[in-house]
């Protein structure tokens, strides 16, 4: 190991972290040797891994606040060492990988059983790369380490998205996501290759010293967008994500969509604002059209799925967008030197995605605990969950909440923190980008009321009304590890809500890396109780003063019922219009519930309908919901490529003959063409 510059005392952070990195991949060979050994993998080194990852979030805190580390390990090829690097980007995404995979771990530490596809230690083994995989990604700092990392990230992720290989849909979904993964990595790769421009130098130093021209600075940022943005999942290139996470297990899914599609968006600032000199308008503006499809896109298909995990995956890639219009409104701003503006909406941007890592985590590792407890991960086969599942319904409606936007939680403060980007948005050099804010902030605003609609849904058809199958009665809570990690991600997104000002103290050494400019001297002089991104006067927001008041109402309502009303109520069942035969069958279903959004978005869907007819003795309607995007775009290049393959199939005869030719007939062509 080669250290940089900054003496000992300084390399204390990334020392730390790389042995947590090293502890991670020591777990997983453990957990190889012990192949079969569940409980040994489950309770003993899925709590280890827990508070490396503990280690890790607070080492990372610390580095935000620090100035950068860096050092080169001596690994892989001959004369390509790895460059490793830790700036205030990295550390703040390294703290969020370790914060939220910390409640993961001890998740799964009760989660893991014997029978369900690959054998637990082969699984941990898959985890624990996985995990590896993505800090290393934010902390490479040469293009070699970098795709290194991400292969590593992808790869395992794949295993682990096939972990029960043995049902052909969720192999299906693994090549799915491999393919477009590997697509994103071709770009990824011409991306480096335009950057280091001829040099041979693929560090990340080298990159930032290159003056490339406009035309090449564009391609490379495309690239860019095109490469990471498969990743994240954004619309046309999402088509991975509702297959892959509902065919991985609830802790990979928690992982991959609370943090893997993070690190695309850790790459994509990356490049974006660190390792291009330059910045131009439209840049921004194709980020913001990006995101702002692909949040729509995403939530109107959240708000009429029937299956839990393909619902949230839905969710996931509408908060991606969100953060690409964040992302597009930064770099904008950036553009023509309104810094003030670009920090803000960078600060809801970062805010947004550790928000959304902690909420998403929590609900998907939630659907995990029902769906071990029931087997059922279809919302019209579900419901009435919180009898039997108190401690995951109330820990679920935290993540539901927050995933709605709603105070004091923490999508709240991400979210509220971008509308006032829009709102404070003025004076833009093109009346064209006047025109288009305020549509787009419409737009948003939109999207987060059909978040909190779908969250609703997903809510209430899972826990609440009665049981809508007979075995939901047997259904037992969560394990103590399981309930540790749903509270420890539920207290995260709590926390986050209440201490905004605190999180804008970590979030402003980024923006001032990335943007030279930051909130936090702005967001201290209006105190410490309200939150104010410019001032008083325009707006504000006080988190614990809500939290005060909506508590002071529901106590007021309790002891004015006590006290008032004592000994004049009765219990009586309730009103049952005049049908006291009601079944769990005649509740308000999931189909139900999306369906005012397939009438007015119908132009989103690609919907086939089973009608039944008069005549059927047990009649039954059925539609079935599929992406545009699918039959416009893979569905023709998947005909395309087949056809390919016959022609291709036709040249190999399989006779000596033919081949011999084909021989001959290559050779006298590279005659001709040498003669001339």
């Amino acid at each position: 190991m080669t250290r940089g510059a900054g003496g000992m005392d300084r390399m204390l952070d990334l020392d730390t972290i790389l042995t947590v990195i090293a502890i991670w991949v020591g777990i997983g060979v453990v957990a190889l040797v012990a192949l079969r050994r569940t409980r040994f993998v489950a309770h003993g080194l899925f709590p280890i891994s827990a508070l490396m990852s503990l280690a890790l979030a607070a080492v990372a805190l610390h580095g935000l606040f620090v100035p950068p580390q860096s050092t080169v390990l001596r690994l892989g090829l001959p004369g390509l060492p790895f460059h490793l690097r830790m700036d205030s980007l990295s550390a703040y995404f390294l703290a969020v990988i370790g914060a939220t995979s910390a409640g993961t771990s001890i998740f799964s530490a009760g989660y893991v059983r014997k029978g369900e596809g690959t054998p637990p230690g082969l699984q941990c083994l898959q985890y624990h790369l996985f995990l590896a995989g993505m800090a290393l990604v934010v902390l490479a700092d040469d293009a070699y380490a970098f795709m290194v990392a991400w292969e590593t990230m992808a790869l395992s992720s794949y295993f682990l998205v096939i972990a029960n290989h043995r049902v052909s849909a969720i192999r299906h979904a693994g090549y799915l996501y491999l393919l477009l993964t590997h697509i994103g990595a071709l770009a990824i790769l011409l991306c480096f290759g335009v950057l280091q421009a001829n040099t041979g130098d693929f560090t990340f130093a080298n990159l930032r010293v290159q003056q490339l021209s406009p035309f090449w600075a564009s391609i490379a940022f495309v690239l860019a967008v095109i490469g990471f943005g498969a990743k994240a999942g954004i619309v046309p290139l999402h088509v991975w994500l509702p297959e892959a996470h509902p065919a991985a297990p609830s802790p990979a899914s928690a992982l991959m969509s609370g943090i893997m599609l993070k690190t695309a968006v850790y790459a994509l600032l990356r490049v974006a604002f660190d390792l291009l000199h330059v910045q131009i308008w439209w840049w921004g503006v194709l980020l913001l059209g990006l995101g702002l499809v692909t949040a729509m896109y995403g939530v109107v298909f959240t708000t009429v799925q029937t299956d839990m995990k393909r619902l949230l995956a839905f969710s996931s890639i509408e908060n991606i967008g969100l953060i690409f219009v964040g992302t597009g409104l930064a770099l904008m701003f950036h553009t023509y030197g309104m810094n003030a503006l670009a920090a803000l909406a960078l600060t809801a941007t970062l805010i947004h995605v550790a928000a959304h890592a902690l909420f998403k985590s929590l609900l998907f590792l939630a659907t995990g605990s029902v769906l071990h407890a029931t087997g059922e991960r279809n919302l019209g086969k579900l419901g009435g969950l919180i009898r039997t599942m108190p401690w995951v319904a109330w820990l679920t409606l935290v993540g539901a909440l927050a995933a709605s936007g709603l105070p004091p939680l923490s999508g709240f403060v991400s979210e509220w923190l971008l509308l006032q980007t829009f709102l404070f948005t003025t004076n833009l050099p093109t009346s064209f980008l006047n025109m288009l804010v305020p549509v787009v902030a419409a737009a948003v605003a939109l999207v987060a009321a059909l978040s909190a609609y779908a969250m609703v849904k997903f809510f209430g058809i899972v826990f609440l009304g009665r049981p809508r199958e007979e075995k939901l009665q047997r259904a037992r809570d969560a394990s103590r590890l399981e309930r540790i990690g749903l509270a420890w991600l539920a207290a995260g997104s709590v926390a986050l809500g209440l201490a905004p000002i605190q999180a804008i103290d970590c979030v402003d050494r980024v923006t001032h890396l990335l943007v030279g400019f930051g909130l936090a001297q702005t967001v201290h002089a209006n105190g410490w109780l309200l939150l104010a991104p410019t001032s008083i006067q325009r707006a504000s927001y006080s988190p614990i003063i809500f939290l005060l008041v909506v508590a002071a109402c529901i106590a007021f309502t309790a002891i004015t019922v006590r006290i008032v009303y004592h000994g004049r109520l009765r219990r009586a069942p309730p009103w049952d219009c005049g049908f006291p035969h009601q079944t769990a069958r005649m509740q308000d279903t999931s189909e139900g519930f999306g369906q005012p959004i397939r009438q007015i978005f119908e132009a989103f869907f690609w919907m086939r309908r089973e009608l039944p007819s008069p005549f059927d003795a047990r009649p039954r309607y059925r539609v079935v919901i599929e992406d545009r995007f699918w039959h416009w775009i893979y569905q023709p290049v998947q005909a395309l490529v087949d056809r390919a393959a016959r022609l291709a199939g036709r040249v190999q005869q399989g006779r000596i003959s033919i081949y011999l030719l084909y021989s001959f007939l290559t050779l006298v062509v590279m005659l001709l063409l040498v003669g001339r």
